[in-house]
């Protein structure tokens, strides 16, 4: 029999769920979200709403009433309309709040990274839920203001690193605050990213003009960034045909628009090490790459964050990989720290003084105790963080909204995603001192959001914003 409750239960259940697990025997978190008469289910709009939006808008409408769907893509656009037809449609998300900013309750926000800040801030000062895409933000700035507008407007949010529904992440979290690795004074995190066009293949805008295709709002699609002219190439289709050079994908290796692979995966691989070692901010960070240039992101980066000691954990060093080598390598931890485990392309290590946790996947959702010998019969903690019966993308959406309901605060709201993505995104800056100063380490004042040993880094916390278009 279907379990139907009223809100004053479910607000109640999410309450409970916030101590621990929901009651066994009950009805599924998603019965429980899909149980609440119509008028009760919140109101929903979906910036960006292809490609990773396309699954966003999905997940989050089985929940709520999609009411408002926005594109810069008109075929996108319009290919979510047939599944939505109640929806009304919008190219320019300023235009969409204008229009329905008091018909809206929550918003998802899936649109490349350096939309994501303008359009959450436009959301969060209009008192809506937030679910905005990982990186949060294309700058360290954005996410702090960002991480600071949704404490002071007292809204629900969710940063879209999805692998913080998975129990298996947040076993690992709680694995490693239990001290099952000792004093963790090192972690490594590893990427197989870039998988688009970026240096050494490409370090500027291939050359030609090419009309705008009448189903792309360019103006939109650029948003705050600098102007510049629709591209095609230098890659080319199975057809011979030249691909675009930026929409719908190819982004993420523009400096303009994407935040590289740190801003890709980082919210991703870093998570599980962040939120169990509570980071917080570094101390100093400093980057060594390759092929570095003013347009698109390098071939490879190796980053070195420090962080001082919280209470009674000691400092530890965070060392990030990307990218190939000129030799064709991968870009990657020692061989000899896997401890005879195979590399996977992607993954973190955690050590410790007792042992080392080898998690070989993107979001934290698998991982091993090294040597494997010495923690046979290992015995896991107490929980103590609730588990999200769903998991995954749609698990993470739910919780979400649960919060927005006032059930508990998501475990990646904006409080702890923005200071994951500023964690982050200052690899980008110290990827850009190298260029001007290679070797230099950055000291980093956090609080102050301050380089004291190298002022001229702060110019890329932030950038100006074309007209229109401001936080």
């Amino acid at each position: 029999m279907a379990h139907r409750s009223n809100r004053r239960e479910f607000l109640k259940h999410s309450a409970m769920a916030g101590a621990g697990f929901w009651i066994a025997g009950r009805a599924s978190w998603a019965d429980e979200l899909q149980s609440n008469s119509p008028n009760e289910r919140l109101n929903l709009a979906c910036i960006g709403v292809g490609g990773k939006g396309d699954g966003d808008s999905e997940h989050a409408a089985n929940h709520a009433n999609l009411v408002a769907i926005c594109d810069i893509d008109d075929e996108t656009l319009d290919a979510k309309a047939q599944k939505f037809p109640m929806a009304r449609k919008f190219n320019d998300f300023r235009k969409m709040f204008d229009a329905m900013g008091n018909q809206i309750d929550i918003v998802t926000v899936s649109t490349p990274d350096h939309t994501h800040a303008v359009a959450a801030m436009m959301a969060i000062k209009l008192g809506k839920g937030v679910y905005c895409q990982k990186p949060m933000t294309h700058t360290v700035y954005e996410a702090r203001q960002l991480r600071l507008a949704a404490r002071e407007h007292k809204v629900a949010t969710q940063l879209g690193n999805q692998g913080t529904a998975s129990p298996e992440l947040r076993r690992g979290v709680e694995v490693i605050r239990a001290g099952a690795l000792g004093a963790v004074t090192d972690v490594h995190v590893w990427t197989n990213r870039p998988l688009w066009p970026q240096a050494p293949s490409l370090v500027a805008p291939p050359p030609g003009d090419f009309p705008v295709p009448t189903n792309v709002h360019w103006d939109e699609w650029i948003g705050p960034a600098p102007m510049r002219p629709w591209k095609m190439g230098p890659e080319k289709e199975t057809d011979g045909k030249l691909k675009p050079t930026y929409h719908p994908w190819a982004w993420r290796g523009w400096w303009d628009f994407g935040t590289g692979a740190l801003g890709d995966m980082g919210c991703h691989t870093a998570n599980m090490p962040f939120m169990a070692l509570d980071l917080g901010y570094p101390s100093s960070v400093i980057a060594e790459c390759g092929d570095l240039n003013p347009q698109t992101y390098p071939s490879w980066a190796t980053i070195h964050y420090e962080f001082p000691a919280r209470g009674e954990l000691p400092p530890v060093k965070v060392t990030w990989w990307e990218g190939h080598k000129p030799d064709g390598k991968k870009n990657q931890p020692p061989d000899d720290l896997f401890q005879g485990q195979k590399i996977n392309d992607s993954g973190s290590l955690i050590i410790g003084d007792k042992g080392t946790m080898y998690s070989p996947h993107d979001y934290g959702g698998k991982w091993v105790l090294l040597p494997e010998e010495q923690y046979k019969g290992y015995k896991d903690p107490e929980p103590t963080l609730p588990r999200n019966p769903e998991g995954g993308d749609e698990g993470q959406k739910m919780e979400w909204i649960a919060a927005v309901k006032g059930g508990p605060a998501a475990l990646a709201n904006f409080e702890y995603g923005g200071k994951l993505t500023e964690f982050l995104l200052l690899g980008n800056v110290a990827i850009r001192a190298s260029g001007v100063a290679p070797g230099k380490k950055l000291e980093w004042n956090g609080d102050a959001m301050k380089f004291p040993n190298f002022p001229e880094a702060e110019k890329w916390l932030s950038y100006e914003y074309r007209e229109g278009w401001a936080l």
